[in-house]
């Protein structure tokens, strides 16, 4: 029986591939079929959200969000110095991943490891998503609302000096079998976070008037009501 567990871990290793793929000259549409290539290749059937595997933006692109309805893949080539984001969506037997990073190129390859960049505006966009994701580790809790976990991570957004991008204003949605039953990090949401299996913490945030913008994306659920990563 595949898990979410299962289809995570793809969309995981897809990511370790892009890493290691990405190079300067590319373009965005070879690197989104890189993506959909190796999410089908390590067992994805098919792509749950708008039968989209990857959402590939960079440079000032990033701060773009759009529906999947909408999405085109920009018709950009990859710089020697960029800021990638890539959002993957794989699905195997009605199941589920979800998955986005920040990719960092430099000196015209991709860096395995972010916290490696000399950039000072990358360097504070990526610890501030790290920030963000152990915030809602260590405060979330299952009775909290999914409208009180909004504003609260809305206000860490703002405390950090970034805005919120997101073009519905929210900060993730449930995980579920088909799209329309989604719910949202939102406000006017007074489900609890408990009512759901799974859930995503997806901040897509920049500096207010920068031209370049972050995304971090993780599913989480409770384990014996503490929150953890899938």
């Amino acid at each position: 029986m595949v898990t979410h567990h299962d289809v995570q871990q793809i969309a995981r290793t897809t990511m370790d591939l892009a890493r290691q793929h990405i190079r300067a000259g590319q373009t965005l549409a070879s690197v989104r079929e890189y993506c959909e290539r190796s999410l089908r290749s390590l067992g994805a059937d098919s792509f749950w959200y708008w039968d989209i595997g990857a959402f590939v933006f960079c440079g000032e692109s990033t701060v773009e969000s759009v529906s999947g309805r909408d999405y085109q893949t920009p018709d950009r080539v990859i710089q020697f110095n960029d800021i990638i984001t890539v959002d993957l969506s794989p699905q195997r037997g009605g199941v589920w991943g979800d998955f986005a990073r920040t990719i960092l190129v430099q000196d015209g390859r991709a860096l395995l490891d972010s916290h490696r960049t000399t950039n000072a505006e990358w360097s504070a966009g990526i610890q501030a998503q790290e920030f963000l994701h152990t915030q809602l580790l260590a405060r979330a809790e299952p009775s909290m609302r999914f409208e009180e976990l909004h504003t609260m991570m809305n206000r860490c957004i703002d405390e950090l000096g970034f805005e919120n991008l997101d073009f519905m204003g929210n900060l993730g949605h449930s995980i579920e079998r088909d799209r329309d039953d989604r719910v949202y990090i939102e406000q006017g949401n007074s489900r609890r976070l408990a009512d759901v299996q799974f859930f995503t913490f997806e901040p897509h945030i920049r500096r207010p008037g920068a031209t370049v913008g972050f995304k971090h994306e993780n599913i989480y659920y409770f384990e014996e009501d503490q929150l953890t990563e899938l």
